[in-house]
């Protein structure tokens, strides 16, 4: 029996859809370097249980649409769909995983991909063949809740599913707008100090000091204003087990301030 690793995908911009870039160019190799799941749960920043009444819930749909949950960008990206299945009995199984671990969730039965989701699979799996559903963060909930969340979810891993954080490493939308910095744009101190002390640590396998690191990384603050790109990180490290055992496959920076790095967990 195999047991797939989970996954942390900084998603960067919506654009990465179109835009070559080198976190573009890595992300349409990795489905060909990982064993093909029979589905994929995402843990995206985009849907958040905070802003849902407090009520965490996992997709159920059998046919999730495409969620275009964004403005101003070109009709291109608007029109594109990933018409990938869902899986109603793996959101079920999800429940019941976490309900064991006494966290609530709900199937929802309506909602879709947001583009945490659809952006970064349809480059990994351009075929969009595999069955996706979505579970959501509380970026009112702590580090370690989030933690927790993974630890309940592992069992997937030994059941053929990927399970993939789906935020981004690096995450100032008020700096981001300001600076209007090209897609090569080198990246400030303030960005690659915070990204370094990320991937020392979890070199080091310092999982207290991961799960706090906007508080304890240098400029933590300045790269999450808020808390909720980076907590889908904290779910995958939970789902990888114990001891943290972290590899970082891939690194580098759009817009100057987004960085895009991507960890598997096992």
């Amino acid at each position: 029996m195999r047991r797939l690793p989970s996954l942390f995908l900084s998603h960067g911009s919506p654009m990465m859809a179109l835009e070559p870039s080198p976190a573009r160019d890595f992300l349409a190799g990795l489905g060909d370097q990982l064993p093909r799941p029979r589905a994929i749960l995402v843990v995206s920043a985009h849907h958040d249980a905070a802003y849902q009444g407090g009520g965490a819930t996992v997709t159920a749909s059998p046919a999730p649409p495409t969620i275009h949950d964004f403005g101003g960008f070109p009709d291109e990206l608007f029109a594109m769909r990933y018409p990938a299945p869902g899986d109603p009995a793996l959101a079920g199984r999800v429940v019941e995983l976490l309900a064991d671990h006494g966290l609530a969730v709900t199937a929802d039965p309506e909602r879709g991909l947001d583009h945490g989701a659809w952006v970064p699979l349809s480059l990994i799996y351009p075929g969009a063949d595999i069955p996706v559903i979505q579970l959501s963060i509380a970026s009112n909930a702590s580090p370690e809740f989030h933690y927790s969340l993974g630890q309940a979810l592992a069992p997937l891993r030994d059941e053929d599913v990927l399970i993939v954080g789906s935020g981004s490493i690096t995450h100032n939308l008020r700096a981001l707008f300001s600076a209007r910095l090209p897609i090569n744009a080198p990246a400030p101190a303030w960005v690659i100090d915070f990204t370094d002390w990320v991937a020392e640590r979890m070199a080091a396998g310092a999982l207290d000091d991961v799960l706090h690191s906007v508080e304890r990384a240098p400029h933590g603050p300045d790269n999450h204003p808020t808390p909720d790109h980076i907590l889908p990180l904290f779910v995958a490290m939970g789902a990888g087990g114990t001891p943290l055992n972290a590899e970082r496959l891939h690194h580098s920076v759009t817009y100057g301030l987004l960085a895009m790095d991507v960890y598997a967990f096992d």
